[in-house]
């Protein structure tokens, strides 16, 4: 008689070492526990061994050298960027020299028509006043200038981006082959991107709007891929079935149809080349941003204000025509206002009115109107030094503030960065870059990590990644709190709404005047500014975020009598996990975008050395720094990365 052998009882896991980042963290401890032991042995001390640095400084400065001893004599230089610089400084020349011909009433008039047009007599009003206010602040000419600057910038990023947002929504091969590359673009800050140019080109107009170009064409390569590839292909079969060639169906189906993709592109890229512009005066842009630069560097806050307001308006309008641009999507072409008359009608008003301006001899903006701010805003300033910077009873000042976050929370965050050893910075770098991601993830968040101390930059470097921690802590504890208010509230989110508008779409450079009319000079001054540009971002995404949420999950939360609170801890923030990790990604990048930047205003360590690499012209120092932060921006980009196969596998 056969005998039945009971089955024999599996041990049941618990619910957490089931989990697959559970796995992830066992591994890394077994990995630690024999890593760790041998790496204390031999590297006990928290700095990077002097044995695993290598010292660019002596190539760098030769190849500095080289090349501007062979600028004027080496044929690549001569015969390829010789006639790019050529180009670049007549295109520019050009422009500006167009816009000087028109007169500040032509310039006036010509926006303000171009504003009626695509959005109607209000955004053409708001346009007219802010080329006025332009002038009335004494900046027309440092406003043409930055203008000349941007048209080249604008369509030559629009060309290049175009083309190869074309090329990547045509071919899946060659999309693949240009994702990494725009992804790794899109996370460096804006500095980064200055200091390889300018050892080409040297300082001056063409470096900044080659800089410029590079910096704002992936958000058009990016948006016209996307659009190429996500048309509607029920038009795209109906087009071929009538046997229409590849070109005809790109330019009659294709394109048509994401149209409203390349406008966005071009907003994007209107916006990122304004930024760009402004903090490409440190490379000698000229413009507002010039102007802005030297009163910060001399703590004038009244100047910097008076140049910040410019290019604000320049921001908000170009953002608003833009974005109206683009929602006119389903315009009839036969429609009567539609096609190319009204376009002639708006430059034949504009000629008329430069001409008429050129007759009266009125070209230039009256010196007579012209209103100075400088003088009362530091008026204002100088008070605040002397009653709210250490002044209010109790509460303190905000001087006070500064110095009391700089001592209990930046030193400490920057000493206990310092004080690990280096390998345990790498350890953590790779355990949360695993767990988040994949095992490729975390190999390039821990060889970018290794890069920098490699370079000799690896104290600097955890100073400013101190900061951007500091940065980061405040800026989502004030999103997600205003997020999740806006997400429950529709009259808030109303009120915020243009509030958050206007601080989008204002340059990273600008967010560094009040700061320092604020908190004086310093780390903390850098951090408060790195804070305010990218609360807006994480707002509205946790904002979106919330919103989305299913509704009948909500209703069967309420049905079941959760309380508000619960549905929110329960059902909300799970549900919007996705989102809560992109808002923590894009708050990391442009916290580090800003805190680079305020090393203009004592902010120190990398942004530092950047800095002071270009204005001294000391480019092995200023390339090593842009490497390194090329590096941590790579790395915290890679550790904070939620993507679609992560957050739906957890692989």
């Amino acid at each position: 008689m056969a005998t039945v052998t009971a089955p024999v009882p599996r041990l049941a896991l618990p619910g957490v070492l089931r989990h697959r980042a559970a796995h992830k963290l066992l591994l890394l401890a077994l990995a630690a526990a024999v890593l760790v032991p041998l790496a204390n042995a031999h590297w006990s001390s928290g700095s990077w061994p002097g044995a695993l640095t290598v010292d660019l400084s002596g190539p760098l400065g030769r190849a500095n050298d080289w090349i501007i001893d062979n600028r004027d004599s080496h044929p690549l230089f001569l015969y390829f960027f010789g006639y790019i610089s050529n180009a670049v400084v007549l295109s520019v020349r050009a422009v500006y020299l167009v816009l000087l011909a028109a007169g500040w009433a032509g310039v006036t008039a010509f926006g303000a028509l171009v504003a009626w047009r695509v959005a109607g007599v209000r955004l053409a009003l708001g346009t007219g006043v802010a080329f006025l206010v332009c002038g009335l602040l004494g900046m027309w000419v440092p406003t043409m200038q930055t203008l000349a600057l941007m048209v080249v910038a604008v369509l030559t990023s629009v060309v290049v981006g175009a083309l190869l947002g074309l090329a990547g929504g045509l071919s899946e091969r060659t999309d693949r082959a240009l994702r990494p590359v725009l992804d790794t673009m899109q996370v460096l800050p804006a500095f980064a991107y200055l200091l390889p140019v300018v050892l080409v080109f040297g300082i001056g107009v063409p470096a900044a709007v080659l800089a410029t170009v590079v910096y704002a064409a992936p958000p058009m390569a990016r948006l016209t891929a996307l659009g190429l590839r996500n048309a509607d292909p029920e038009v795209l079969e109906a087009v071929e079935s009538l046997g229409a060639t590849g070109r005809q169906r790109l330019l009659t189906a294709r394109l048509p149809l994401a149209r409203k993709q390349l406008l966005l592109g071009l907003n994007q890229t209107i916006m990122m080349a304004l930024s760009m512009a402004v903090i490409a005066s440190v490379i000698g842009a000229g413009g507002l941003g010039d102007r802005v630069y030297q009163a910060l560097a001399s703590v004038d806050v009244g100047a910097a204000l008076a140049a910040g307001i410019p290019i604000v308006l320049l921001a908000v309008v170009l953002d608003r025509v833009t974005a109206a641009a683009g929602e006119q999507t389903d315009e009839p072409v036969g429609e009567p206002g539609s096609g190319l008359r009204p376009w002639l009608y708006a430059l034949g008003a504009t000629v008329a009115v430069a001409v008429a301006v050129r007759l009266a001899g009125a070209l230039d903006w009256p010196s007579g109107w012209t209103l100075d701010i400088a003088a009362p805003v530091n008026r204002v300033v100088d008070w605040m030094t002397a009653h709210l910077y250490s002044g209010v009873p109790y509460v303190g000042g905000t001087a006070d503030w500064a110095g009391h976050f700089t001592t209990w929370v930046l030193d400490p965050v920057r000493d206990g960065l310092q004080w690990l050893p280096w390998w345990s910075v790498l350890l953590i770098v790779a355990a949360l870059a695993w767990v988040i991601g994949t095992w490729r993830t975390a190999l390039t968040a821990v060889l970018a990590m290794a890069a920098i101390g490699v370079l000799g930059v690896w104290g600097p470097s955890l100073d400013t990644l101190s900061q951007v921690l500091a940065a980061v802590a405040v800026t989502l504890v004030l999103g997600f709190a205003t997020g999740i208010a806006a997400a429950r509230s529709d009259r808030f989110e109303r009120a915020l709404r243009p509030v958050l508008d206007v601080c989008q779409t204002m340059p990273q450079f600008v967010y560094l005047i009040p700061v320092v009319a604020l908190f004086g000079v310093g780390r903390a001054p850098a951090v408060a500014a790195a804070v305010v540009y990218a609360l807006p971002a994480v707002v509205r995404i946790t904002t979106q975020g919330l919103r989305q949420v299913d509704p009948a999950a909500l209703e069967s939360a309420r049905s079941l009598g959760a309380t508000s609170a619960q549905q929110l801890r329960q059902i909300q923030l799970p549900l919007a996990r996705p989102a809560l990790l992109l808002a923590v990604n894009q708050g990391v990048v442009l916290v580090l975008a800003v805190v680079i930047i305020g090393g203009l205003v004592g902010g120190g360590a990398l942004g530092y050395d950047a800095v002071f690499g270009l204005a001294q012209g000391d480019l092995a120092t200023g390339l090593v720094a842009g490497a390194a932060i090329v590096c941590l921006g790579l790395m915290l980009d890679r550790v904070t990365q939620p993507t679609e196969r992560r957050t739906k596998k957890g692989a």
